[in-house]
């Protein structure tokens, strides 16, 4: 029955200048198996008011009684429950019921109080100078979504519409380079459990960006690669440049490529669900080198959709620099290596 039942009223919201401004295309909600196109979503970004007018029609000969209405602004975290495997890398052992874990904003004013709709009404609507805690994210098993709901409160069921929008988070690399200095303590002093920290780490700060990162890829008197990158915290708008060194190849190698892989970890327990998926493939080398030969890596990150590190208590989205050897029998021999990511201006 409920197929063929429509509310006596429809919801419209609208955002203030939304034509104007910057949209981005987001997929369709984790787990989907629809082929259509996904929603293209208005940007805020952090500190920026969300306004715009919600327009309510009543459909004609109604009379609507209502509560009030009011408007809503959410920022919420929502898991998708997994069954099945804890690590996957399709939507086979997802079930796409996702379930709000937390609301971290939950904004309401009233728009109207208590009365009667005989005929269209329109409401402005603003919730200023919003700070934003974490950026949009559409994962395999976890959504980062901020929304505008507006509800008609009734004495049977309410009338509510929500509007989506999607958040930035900008930051500087000085900004960056603390978090990652604080997450890296916190993360010592867990293991440490109370063992007296280095010195050292009040300079770590300085050098976190500037040291540059090796990698060693080595099987005994078969193979010796060391990979070298210059740094290991990129923005979304850098190259990612550095060498690799062949220092010992008597292994026949057919195949080389750096991939950057995105890891996405959710679960509210310590067996997290994880999620890798390959955001850049780059093909290094087709063919066997020689040793002492040495090839210059530049992978220009701008051209590719990637998503900034992000953590907090329910999920993490790390990146990883991944050097993926293949031989002439078909064997794979890697190396990760942490990166992190942000957005800047």
């Amino acid at each position: 029955m409920n197929l063929f039942f429509k509310p006596p009223v429809d919801i419209e919201i609208l955002f203030d200048k939304e034509d104007s401004r910057k949209h981005v295309e987001v997929l369709p909600a984790s787990g989907s198996h629809s082929k259509v196109l996904g929603d293209s979503l208005p940007v805020y970004e952090d500190g920026e008011s969300i306004s715009g007018n919600v327009t309510v029609r009543v459909r004609e000969g109604k009379i609507v009684e209502h509560l009030g209405i009011k408007v809503t602004l959410i920022g919420s975290i929502d898991l998708v429950k997994a069954a099945g495997n804890s690590t996957s890398n399709s939507y086979k052992s997802i079930d796409v019921r996702k379930r709000s874990i937390e609301q971290f904003i939950c904004m309401t004013y009233d728009l109207s109080p208590a009365g009667e709709l005989n005929h269209s009404q329109s409401f402005p609507f603003k919730f200023k100078d919003m700070s934003m805690q974490f950026e949009s994210y559409r994962g395999k098993n976890v959504d980062v979504s901020y929304y505008i709901k507006v509800t008609v409160m009734k004495k049977g069921t309410d009338i509510s519409k929500i509007k989506p929008f999607w958040v930035y988070l900008y930051k500087d690399l000085e900004e960056v380079k603390k978090i990652v200095e604080q997450t890296k303590k916190m993360s010592e002093q867990k293991k440490a459990n109370g063992i007296k920290k280095n010195d050292k780490d009040d300079k770590n700060s300085d050098s976190i960006e500037k040291k540059p990162i090796k990698l060693d890829i080595g099987i005994e008197n078969c193979l010796h690669i060391e990979f070298e990158y210059t740094k290991s915290i990129f923005s979304l708008k850098d190259v990612i440049v550095g060498r690799i060194y062949f220092l010992l190849t008597r292994l026949k190698i057919k195949h080389m490529e750096l991939s950057l892989i995105t890891r996405e970890s959710s679960g509210l327990q310590q067996s997290n669900t994880l999620v890798d998926s390959t955001a850049i493939r780059y093909e290094i080398m087709d063919g066997s080198p020689v040793k002492g030969e040495t090839i210059p890596i530049r992978l220009f990150m701008s051209g590719y959709d990637l998503t900034p590190s992000i953590s907090c208590n329910y999920f993490d989205i790390k990146n990883y620099l991944s050097l993926v050897i293949i031989d002439e029998d078909g064997r794979r021999y890697f190396k990760q290596s942490e990166i992190k990511i942000y957005r800047s201006k």
